[in-house]
């Protein structure tokens, strides 16, 4: 393990995005470090002038936390469903990819529960539940058995699921978290504002 000397000063600007905040930035705020023994810098901590959190970049350029994968999606009123999302997003940047296949494959059961399938359900109802109700078009469909296949295996074999999977999942669950809750919401605000006087 390597061992750090810090010192805290103005640093080469370093272009980043923030792991915290999501804001690209510029950042020339924090601490150094050198390894013990040796002059030159190994290491840094920048400063976010957004949300002012702290990002480690390592010896090898490597930045923690990472960087958070995906897009927001407003309007969603469970929070469940959310919280599931934006952990899914969170463990990709953080480099956990399997974990982030397995949010993948449970946000879908919670957004089948959020949208009036009973709970208690196998995988496959809430599939069944989203698609019957048009939740799902028909084109999107193989998409959820791929959620499911890489769910399956990242579940039950004994694999670790790479990060283009992760990306891919999330990628396909922003699209149905917008088309489902955030792009009906944008449609009803501007309805409701057309209707005031």
């Amino acid at each position: 393990m390597l061992r750090y000397s810090w010192k805290a000063g103005d640093l080469p600007s370093r272009g980043y995005i923030c792991g915290y905040c999501s804001q690209p930035l510029a950042s020339a705020r924090g601490w150094a470090a050198s390894k013990e023994g040796h002059p030159s810098i190994m290491a840094y901590i920048y400063v976010c002038h957004h949300c002012t959190g702290p990002t480690f970049i390592d010896h090898e350029g490597k930045q923690w936390p990472g960087v958070v994968f995906g897009n927001s999606v407003q309007d969603i009123p469970e929070k469940t469903v959310l919280d599931l999302y934006e952990e899914a997003r969170r463990a990709t940047g953080a480099g956990a990819y399997t974990a982030a296949v397995l949010c993948c494959r449970k946000l879908l059961m919670h957004i089948a529960v959020a949208k009036g399938a009973a709970g208690g359900g196998s995988f496959a109802s809430y599939v069944d539940y989203l698609s019957v109700n048009h939740y799902i078009s028909p084109e999107a469909k193989d998409w959820v058995d791929h959620i499911r296949d890489k769910g399956n295996e990242a579940n039950h074999e004994i694999v670790i699921m790479p990060a283009d999977d992760a990306k891919d999942l999330i990628t396909f669950c922003e699209m149905l978290l917008k088309t489902i809750f955030e792009f009906p919401a944008v449609i009803r605000k501007k309805q409701a504002k057309a209707k005031t006087p």
